[in-house]
């Protein structure tokens, strides 16, 4: 288990939302620090270019607490990452979109410029992007750590699964594989498919089984 690691099974997934978060999270972090080392006015609608971008009090004090949000939530776990991100991700989008409306005038308390305003708009869109990957879909991947399974598969007409039953689902699976399977073996294979342990793949597979076969056996 290690920093970018929430689980002894390390996931891509979980390592791109912390790395994401991560990143972005140090370089605001930085951002907010060399900002303040200028010492710019609070409130003032312009002020001095650090790291490419201008900034004042206020915006160097809120980089500051979004980066460390950030640098926390990737340091927390995967799921944490994600939804700070994405959270953030959208925070980073409005603030670019109304910036932009305001620059020039006496409302432009962040001091923004045009430079803000594109740097917002393309991380808020990276954080969201990269905050939502694997996680937000309606079709996940099999291995994917944020699957829902269904709960536990009662078993079938009330008799336990027998070793032709296993020998079935895999004969099954093999069929499936050379493009052979028969109908009701496609719906075994897709049937145990939602589940992960042996028994809840075994018992969904028995389900998707006629009674008549069932009863045949």
């Amino acid at each position: 288990m290690g920093m970018f690691s929430p689980t002894p099974e390390a996931h891509r997934v979980h390592t791109i939302h912390r790395l994401a978060a991560a990143s972005t999270g140090l370089f605001l972090v930085a951002f907010g620090v060399l900002g303040s080392l200028q010492a710019p006015r609070f409130f003032s609608t312009s002020g001095p270019e650090v790291l490419g971008l201008f900034t004042n009090g206020l915006l160097a004090t809120l980089s500051l607490l979004m980066g460390a949000a950030l640098i926390f939530a990737a340091v927390r776990s995967g799921p944490v990452a994600s939804t700070i991100s994405v959270a953030a991700g959208g925070l980073f989008l409005l603030s670019g979109l109304v910036n932009a409306m305001i620059l020039g005038s006496a409302m432009n308390m962040l001091a923004f410029a045009p430079v803000n305003v594109l740097f917002s708009l393309v991380v808020g869109a990276i954080l969201l992007v990269l905050g939502s990957y694997g996680r937000f879909s309606g079709a996940l991947p099999s291995d994917s750590p944020y699957a829902r399974y269904p709960g536990p598969v009662a078993p079938v007409a009330g008799r336990a699964a027998l070793p032709e039953d296993e020998r079935a689902l895999a004969e099954a699976e093999r069929a499936m594989v050379r493009h052979v399977a028969t109908a009701e073996q496609a719906a075994q294979v897709f049937a145990a498919s939602a589940y992960r342990t042996h028994d809840e793949r075994l018992h969904a597979s028995l389900a998707a089984v006629p009674a008549s076969t069932g009863s045949a056996r």
